[in-house]
């Protein structure tokens, strides 16, 4: 009932157990608090909260617009619903050093297992998109130094992410991942890798743990679970997937309203009202407390 019972320092701690085992983790995108429960519910192993979406939900483009507050408030919402550990996009720390210590102690305090933040100027752009351009390795460095120090829960996860594969290519990126691992650290997301062969060889460069990106409609070929695992990724997310389908299927059912004048048609495509109430427990809250509120759960 309400949110997870599962403390934040505890998932933590498991999510860091986990990716010590070296399997590879799978952390589809949530878009809200309620896919979060059914990402957990379908057995997933963590919880992706993408600054696209989060963008995108504010009716935004990802281009730096959305601030530290927006960013902490819907990421607390996300990670409190479901008993996985979640990991959100911090884009540049929103700001240099000073700014991204507040941002890793913000995100820490509303409950996420983990963060990244990108070596792109201010303001970025999105990962896929042409154009960007990254900061020299001092302030990518610089950026990382101040997360890792901000830290309070040693089990908080720190991810660099590096954008320069797409203005530099891939000897730069594999040199920016190493300065970033030396400069503390704990996971590397090197983004827009093109094929598996670069990311085996990112894998070969250093010796932390890996996130591969699979968004559709980008620079990257979506690969496998399987196809990732056998090149030593160990994280893997689908960031927008699970947003593109949602607004793909609202769109055609406002067509078919249009078009029909009703939704009939479309009942099979729905999540039925009992599926939804088993998903938000509408039973325990029922349970509660009976002398103070009752009522039915229809089936």
């Amino acid at each position: 009932m309400l949110y997870a019972t599962t403390t934040p320092v505890d998932k933590r701690r498991a999510f860091r157990k986990l990716l010590a085992s070296g399997e590879l983790l799978r952390f589809p995108g949530a878009f809200n608090p309620l896919s979060a429960r059914l990402i957990e519910r379908k057995g997933f192993d963590g919880v992706y909260i993408s600054g696209a979406v989060l963008a995108a939900d504010l009716g935004l483009p990802d281009i730096g617009l959305t601030t530290l507050s927006e960013i902490a408030g819907r990421g607390r919402q996300i990670a409190r619903m479901t008993e996985l550990p979640a990991i959100i996009d911090a884009d540049t720390g929103f700001g240099e050093s000073m700014n991204v210590a507040r941002t890793v102690q913000e995100l820490e305090d509303a409950g996420l297992a983990g963060l990244h933040i990108e070596d792109q100027v201010n303001p970025k752009r999105c990962g896929h998109l042409d154009g960007k351009e990254v900061v020299d390795t001092d302030t990518a460095i610089k950026r990382i130094r101040a997360a890792v120090d901000a830290r309070r829960d040693p089990n908080f996860l720190v991810m660099a992410r590096t954008d320069i594969r797409a203005a530099e290519g891939l000897d730069a990126a594999l040199d920016r991942a190493r300065r970033l691992v030396d400069a503390g650290a704990d996971a590397i997301f090197p983004e827009a890798m093109r094929t598996l062969d670069e990311f085996a060889a990112m894998r070969a460069a250093v010796d932390v743990p890996l996130l591969a990106n699979m968004t559709e409609f980008g620079k990257s070929d979506l690969f496998s679970v399987q196809q990732l695992a056998d090149v030593g990724m160990n994280i893997v997310i689908w960031p927008v997937s699970m947003l593109r389908l949602a607004m793909g299927a609202t769109g055609r059912a406002l067509d078919h309203l249009n078009a029909e004048g009703h939704l009939t048609g479309l009942l099979d495509a729905m999540q039925h009202r009992a599926d939804l109430y088993d998903l938000v427990d509408y039973e325990a809250y029922n349970h509660f407390d009976t002398s103070v509120f009752n009522f039915t759960v229809e089936r």
